[in-house]
């Protein structure tokens, strides 16, 4: 349903887009995403107020959305949106019970993490470089990324050692340490963990700090910087990524965490270590890690239909 083929938006809606934008003060994209929401309900409402509405009317709205082809993520940011329209229906008086509680959206299908092949990910890691500062940093950041698995924040928030507390200065919180080749971060849910880095990612970092020297340094403390010297932005490194990625004629597009994904990928195909890999990845709970064991039965699934006699038999081969 296109927003310019939406019904006027009933009073009460347009009341509520109105508070939640001047005195919630939510930003605009979101109101507009609220707003294409409740302009689904009134349409599928028809002449029924939503004061009027009961669960199972929503319950049929749902259904009806997602037989039209709505998916599961589509479908719970809408229920979301009606949640919170009714919560604030009910803290006007205007309705009893919230009709959008407890209704959830089709489960969706768990995707499978996109993972380079072993040769691209060397080709990409191991690529070579012009000898400039920039290239030799963008070289660092793919082999730091691809040996020790870290997530884009994590990356762009490392110092290059560790700065212990001075003054109003905080202590570093992700760093690297050369030394004993080992990268501290400080991942999601403010959990630190120390990772491996390779030793390919270590002569890469070394000879960007070498020539990370020749930079102004306007932020001493940043490991990745940019050409002006100030740490590195996320969008930055998505894009140094990208260019480099289509250079090199890899035929996929490539961002921070299919290194991510193919480091996890790679190790498991090689020692089997389920344990390990969520250590490496920092995972609270194993079971975010075993998605890597589908993508390891992919790669196992392939080679059996590339080498098995009676896999080739299938396709009329002998």
């Amino acid at each position: 349903m296109s927003q310019a083929a939406a019904p006027a938006l009933p009073p009460l809606a347009a009341r509520y887009l109105q508070e939640i934008a001047t005195q919630r003060r939510l930003a605009a994209l979101t109101v507009d995403a609220y707003r294409r929401d409740l302009a689904k309900l009134a349409e599928l409402a028809g002449a029924t107020p939503p004061d009027r509405l009961a669960g199972a009317d929503l319950r049929r709205f749902v259904a009806k959305l997602h037989g039209a082809g709505l998916g599961g993520a589509s479908l719970a940011r809408t229920l979301s949106a009606w949640r919170s329209f009714y919560r604030w229906l009910g803290a006007q008086g205007l309705v009893g019970a919230n009709p959008a509680v407890g209704i959830r959206a089709p489960k969706r299908p768990r995707r499978l993490p996109k993972a380079l092949a072993p040769d691209q990910a060397v080709q990409l890691a191991a690529h070579e470089t012009d000898g400039s500062p920039l290239a030799l940093r963008d070289r660092a950041m793919v082999e730091l990324l691809y040996s020790s698995g870290l997530r884009l924040a994590e990356l762009v928030s490392l110092d290059w050692r560790h700065f212990p507390a001075q003054g109003r200065n905080p202590a570093s919180t992700s760093w690297i340490d050369l030394e004993s080749n080992e990268v501290t971060v400080t991942g999601k849910g403010s959990k630190t963990r120390a990772v491996p880095i390779g030793a390919a990612a270590g002569q890469a970092l070394r000879a960007w700090l070498a020539a990370r020297a020749t930079l102004p340094r306007t932020d001493e403390r940043a490991l990745f910087v940019s050409a002006r010297g100030a740490r590195i932005a996320p969008r930055s490194v998505q894009q140094r990524l990208a260019l480099l990625a289509r250079r090199l004629g890899l035929g996929v597009h490539v961002h921070p965490h299919v290194l991510r994904h193919s480091m996890a990928s790679h190790v498991l195909q090689s020692s089997g270590d389920l344990r390990a890999v969520q250590e490496l990845l920092g995972h609270a709970n194993i079971a975010t890690t075993q998605i890597y064991t589908k993508l390891d039965w992919q790669h196992l699934a392939k080679t059996y239909d590339a080498a098995h006699p009676r896999a080739k038999a299938k396709s009329g081969k002998p």
